[in-house]
């Protein structure tokens, strides 16, 4: 189940990157693509966008502290992940699109003067343009969060004991 995870890790991170490079390649060029809608009706398009902050621009401009931060959140759950794979699938799935999606937009920081690539753009209400391994960060953010609120480790002793004998 570990080497599933690691290797989910290396192909969510290369995916990310694989979209983000068309997006170089393709998108920025137009600037933006309607992507999915009904007849005049935009629901999401593709707009590129280099961001230097993080959530909705927050921290812009502050490439180092991102590097050093998202780095660091990276070890801690890949540590998190190493120790406590066992104890749930919930857990590993939702580490691993952490991990994945924050490496993804790490690679930009890094390698991209500190501009992460966005191309996803919800033209349905106004919301801020993000890429996959965004996507992937906060869909694994919310499975942890209902993991460290509803899963395995919040039943208590007899409970467990119960679910071992049925």
């Amino acid at each position: 189940m570990l080497i599933a995870s690691l290797l989910g890790i290396l192909l969510l991170a290369g995916a990310d990157q694989l979209i983000k490079y068309w997006a170089v390649t393709q998108l920025q060029p137009v600037g933006e693509k309607p992507f999915l809608h009904f007849g005049d009706f935009q629901i999401l398009g593709f707009r590129y966008l280099e961001n230097d902050g993080a959530v909705f621009s927050s921290f812009s401009g502050m490439r180092w502290l991102l590097i050093v931060f998202t780095s660091l959140m990276m070890v801690a759950c890949l540590i998190y992940l190493i120790r406590e794979y066992r104890k749930s699938k919930l857990l590993t799935a939702s580490l691993t699109l952490i991990i994945g999606g924050g490496i993804g937009n790490l690679i930009d920081r890094i390698f991209r003067d500190g501009l992460v690539v966005d191309y996803l753009d919800v033209k349905l209400f106004h919301f801020a343009v993000f890429n996959f391994a965004d996507c992937c960060v906060v869909v694994g953010v919310v499975l942890l969060a209902w993991y460290l609120l509803f899963g395995e480790r919040r039943q208590k002793p007899a409970e467990k004991q119960e679910s071992k004998n049925a």
